[in-house]
């Protein structure tokens, strides 16, 4: 053949399956998606090997047109944990995928599916790629058990923040080298921005999983400092009736509303003028991003990721980590004039356009896959 013609042979794409042991839906479950279902932006195509007890999770997957190697309802107590970890049942059915799927790059998302995924891919002399969506399983003691041989035998770590990254980095410094940040990215074209609500008080919104490490409770106290503001609340999760309990202590029905989990996460932006967040150590906020991109400002402690995307005097308002009465402070000046909310929610959008976007995103991923699958190519 002359080596000056095109070859007649097209390299095929590079091929990824993701690991996915997950029970709920939220960030890293979107993020996928998002991924999965844009194989011209990434670069690669991709399909999963789930295991999840949840069957919306599993239609989820299922209605966003993915392929999906499904294990069928997998519990996720501890115990399962262990032996999908550590019994070689689950990693020959993940290796069996892997190798049906004729798989370049393991992609694993949760900690529950980092060892048994690194675990499978070694089996089939597969690279593995994770990413890196928070940060609990480090400081978690019942997670220590192999927690850092995965981290180790991970080949490439996408981080979703510099937050992350430093974490990272400084739990393990054999690691610097593999960690890079992709933030995530939202699909503009989706969120895009809409009106403020007319003829309704200054209505906060606060989107997320109702465990107790989002600290909805001290948004719902907050409430009771700032009598002409309304609060809608979206999401599910293991603390809800407590919260919806501690509503109708305070005596803030009237004022706070629950609508339960939303398939469409765009709902609760248009019945608000603000989004909040009282994460501890958010390590990045997807929700956060999605409500910006619709042209929201956010109120947020000043901690974890949220700093570097959450401008104060620019695209929100900051409260010390942790403060309390911070918190307050920062939504009662986000409720003081509609109009600067409003300027501030167009910054935020215009921040999301240039930083966040789902464009960029994927880009930064088909430069971390191209990097696995090319052995003679620096991560």
């Amino acid at each position: 053949m002359n080596p000056h013609q095109p070859s007649s042979v097209t390299a095929r794409p590079i091929r990824v399956l993701h690991v996915v042991v997950a029970g709920d839906i939220g960030g890293a479950e979107r993020l996928l998606i998002d991924l999965a279902t844009r194989p011209e932006q990434t670069g690669a195509t991709h399909a999963l090997a789930l295991f999840t007890p949840n069957p919306q999770l599993r239609a989820k997957f299922r209605d966003a047109g993915l392929k999906i190697y499904d294990h069928g309802p997998s519990a996720l107590h501890p115990l399962a944990y262990l032996w999908r970890s550590f019994g070689p049942v689950d990693i020959r059915w993940i290796a069996n995928a892997i190798r049906t799927e004729q798989a370049d790059i393991v992609h694993v998302h949760t900690y529950a599916s980092h060892i048994p995924g690194v675990r499978a891919a070694k089996l089939c002399g597969v690279p593995v790629l994770r990413t890196e969506h928070g940060l609990h399983h480090y400081t978690d003691p019942s997670c220590a058990l192999f927690r850092r041989w995965a981290l180790r035998n991970t080949d490439l770590v996408v981080c979703v923040s510099d937050y992350v990254r430093r974490f990272v980095a400084a739990h393990d410094p054999i690691m610097i080298p593999r960690l890079r940040v992709a933030r995530n990215g939202v699909d503009t074209h989706y969120f895009s921005p809409v009106p403020f609500p007319s003829d309704s008080p200054f209505t906060f919104g606060i989107t997320c999983r109702l465990e107790a490490w989002k600290q909805v409770d001290l948004v719902i106290h907050a409430m009771t400092h700032l009598p002409d503001c309304h609060l809608v609340v979206t999401g599910d999760g293991s603390q809800r009736a407590g919260l919806e309990q501690l509503t109708r202590t305070l005596g803030l029905t009237d004022r706070v509303r629950f609508l339960g989990y939303q398939s469409d996460p765009r709902v609760a932006a248009t019945l608000t003028h603000a989004s909040v967040s009282a994460s501890r150590d958010e390590p990045l906020g997807l929700t956060i991003l999605e409500a910006m991109a619709m042209g929201r400002p956010v109120v947020a402690f000043a901690s974890g990721g949220v700093p570097e995307i959450v401008l104060p005097g620019v695209t929100g308002w900051l409260a010390p980590p942790q403060n309390k009465n911070g918190l307050v402070t920062a939504m009662r000046e986000a409720s003081r004039s509609l109009a600067t909310a409003h300027d501030m929610g167009q910054q935020a959008r215009a921040f999301v356009d240039h930083s966040c976007s789902i464009e960029t995103m994927c880009r930064e991923y088909a430069d971390a896959y191209a990097a696995l699958s090319n052995p003679d190519r620096e991560p």
